[in-house]
């Protein structure tokens, strides 16, 4: 579940270590010519946005940082490790499933290693031996894809209880969603249960980096923003965004042809017997 409330925290994260510059992805045609506009303008909708984000934070403070401290004191370090692996290896699912749907055979089939060596030899997931097999963690989710498939990030939009998106991440959360784990349990209330628990050891894992957040951060909804699109746009292209292209020294228009003076007169045609 990456679209859980505190990914504010989570994209403040990415923020921290240092994700790549917000910028517009590279287009040609009619849509570059559109680009400058839609780079400078990432968040139109910034006054709804800021109310959802203030009652997101205070939801937060409220709520879930409460739960993540006492489940932090309350419950052994080995346990917490075990429920974040398990919750890790039943996201990897779907994330291979979207390396597969971008066309990304090669880390599709390394993702679906993955789950199968943390479920057979990880009991179920609650051991991570996969990681000491070097089979890297690449998560994908439906946003990624349809980015991949063409489809624009639009305007940047912060949606209540569940924090920082897009449109084009807004719908790929619904299918996200449709797609989730908690679709195998028999119960809404077993699937409410898993997303909880998932929920609070998220956050519970980000305790540290929001204090530090706290203490480094002017405009926290600003430093947020820019830490989610950053961070979405170097997970776009896999790390290696394309650099941003600057307008400093752009060509100047063309000079006018000198035109010759009306009243000139035309030039004589050379004598040919001279």
């Amino acid at each position: 579940m990456n679209r859980l409330p505190m990914l504010t925290s989570l994209l403040l994260a990415a923020a921290l270590l240092g994700g790549c510059a917000t910028v517009a992805p590279t287009a040609t045609g009619a849509a570059a010519a559109a680009a400058p506009a839609q780079a400078a303008t990432p968040d139109p909708w910034e006054n709804w946005n800021r109310k959802v984000f203030a009652f997101n934070e205070g939801l937060d403070a409220a709520v879930l940082k409460p739960l993540a401290e006492t489940y932090r004191d309350v419950v052994p370090s080995l346990v917490r490790t075990g429920i974040g692996n398990v919750f890790g290896n039943l996201g990897d699912v779907w994330s291979a499933a979207n390396h597969l749907l971008q066309g990304k055979v090669q880390t599709g089939l390394e993702m679906g290693m993955r789950v199968l060596t943390n479920t057979v030899f990880g009991l179920g997931g609650v051991l991570d031996p996969a990681s000491e097999m070097q089979l890297e963690r690449r998560s994908e989710d439906f946003g990624q894809t349809l980015g991949t498939w063409g489809l624009a990030s639009g305007p940047y939009l912060v949606l209540p209880l569940i924090g920082p998106s897009t449109v084009r991440d807004t719908a790929g959360f619904v299918v996200d969603r449709r797609a989730s784990y908690t679709r195998l349990v028999d119960t809404d209330a077993a699937a409410y249960a898993m997303s909880g628990l998932e929920l609070i050891s998220v956050r519970t894992s980000l305790l540290g980096v929001t204090a530090l957040i706290d203490q480094v951060a002017l405009d926290r909804y600003g430093f947020v923003r820019d830490g989610y699109l950053s961070r979405r746009r170097n997970a776009q292209f896999d790390g290696a965004p394309p650099l941003e292209a600057f307008d400093d020294f752009a060509a100047e228009p063309a000079a006018a042809p000198a035109v010759a003076p009306a009243n000139r007169p035309p030039a004589k045609p050379p004598n040919p017997a001279k």
